[in-house]
């Protein structure tokens, strides 16, 4: 696995180099969870491949709606009008789903594409799953094509990622502001991209501030089930109720707060499980999928709590979760009801 993820993060590495010495390939695969930097890269490798007044002329795209075999092999085959490269852009199709005949042409056409064509399988809302078994399509992707995943960014590249768009916007901001910032968004580029051109324009003085943040952004359900749960670990119950209705006030779906409350529970038994095993934040992080900041703020707090509260709240949230779809009580009551339960526990 190791091996295997060194690898997806040199073919991210060899992109950015070629784009910037002008050598991409012939064959790329973009995937991955991190759709803004796919994007972000797709629209850098189309203006440096298809710049020139026959654009649109040398630029091929096929959806599910539109894709025909035929014609993408026709397209690839098409010389470039007044340029030296085409692109032929194949967007969400499973190859390894087509059928038998499909997967034969598309092996083939890999095996033989022209130099002056950029073949580029783009991954959004259909996931990218290699199978070993279909060996010959295996073997002409894995030979032929450049598989790049975007992987959501680490908490040190997210940082960086945040400093540099905030200092584009003429402002300078500290680690600890960005890494907050990162953790209010659940660290994704594209809310984060949005929210720093707010801050950069908002902020008075040469850095944005933890004062502006909190003006500025709203935060995700993630991060509010992160307070509600700080509030009860400190016996703050009307704190934690506050921050509770304010998201039934904004017309949170219950469920989904359920979710993202006991989300955070159980992220709080296991940093509590691993912190008597003597593991720290980097283990939390890479069991629950969490940047580093998060992950030192839920280990933080499960040191104040006892193992027995959390494995109770863990249970009070799945007794929740079972009323809540089998009872007639009311939702926003189960929910309130809930956080009494867990702030009771907390004291005890």
């Amino acid at each position: 696995m190791a091996n295997k993820r060194a690898s997806r993060n040199e073919a991210y590495e060899t992109l950015k180099s070629d784009l910037r010495a002008g050598t991409l390939g012939s064959c790329y695969v973009l995937y991955g969870e991190e759709g803004y930097l796919r994007d972000y890269y797709l629209a850098r490798m189309k203006k440096k491949l298809l710049e020139g007044p026959a654009e649109s002329f040398n630029y091929h795209r096929f959806t599910r709606e539109t894709l025909d075999w035929d014609q993408v092999a026709a397209a690839v085959d098409a010389m470039p009008m007044l340029a030296e490269r085409t692109v032929v852009q194949v967007d969400d199709i499973d190859l390894y789903k087509e059928p038998e005949a499909a997967r034969e042409r598309i092996a083939a056409l890999l095996e033989d594409l022209p130099d002056y064509c950029c073949l580029i399988f783009c991954y959004d809302t259909v996931e990218f799953r290699p199978d070993r078994r279909l060996k010959k399509l295996h073997k002409a992707l894995e030979s032929r094509a450049q598989l790049v995943e975007f992987r959501r960014q680490s908490g040190s590249e997210l940082r960086a990622w945040i400093q540099r768009q905030a200092q584009r916007g003429g402002k300078a901001m500290d680690n600890a502001t960005a890494d907050y910032l990162a953790f209010l968004t659940d660290g994704s580029l594209s809310a984060l991209a949005s929210e720093i051109q707010k801050l950069t324009s908002y902020a008075a003085g040469p850095a944005v501030t933890r004062q502006d943040v909190d003006a500025v952004v709203e935060p995700t359900l993630t991060a509010v089930s992160f307070d509600i749960s700080n509030a009860l670990v400190d016996g703050d119950y009307d704190r934690a109720l506050g921050k509770l209705r304010e998201l039934l006030a904004m017309q949170q779906d219950e469920m989904l707060l359920l979710g993202a409350i006991s989300a955070q529970m159980r992220r709080l038994l296991y940093a509590k499980l691993l912190s008597q095993e003597g593991k720290g934040a980097d283990r939390l992080a890479a069991l629950c999928g969490l940047h580093d900041y998060p992950a030192r703020l839920t280990m933080g707090a499960a040191r104040k709590l006892s193992p027995a509260f959390c494995a109770r709240a863990v249970a009070l949230c799945l007794e929740a979760d079972r009323q809540m779809k089998t009872s007639y009580d009311e939702p926003r009551r189960l929910l309130e009801l809930l956080l009494v339960r867990l702030a009771k526990e907390a004291a005890a």
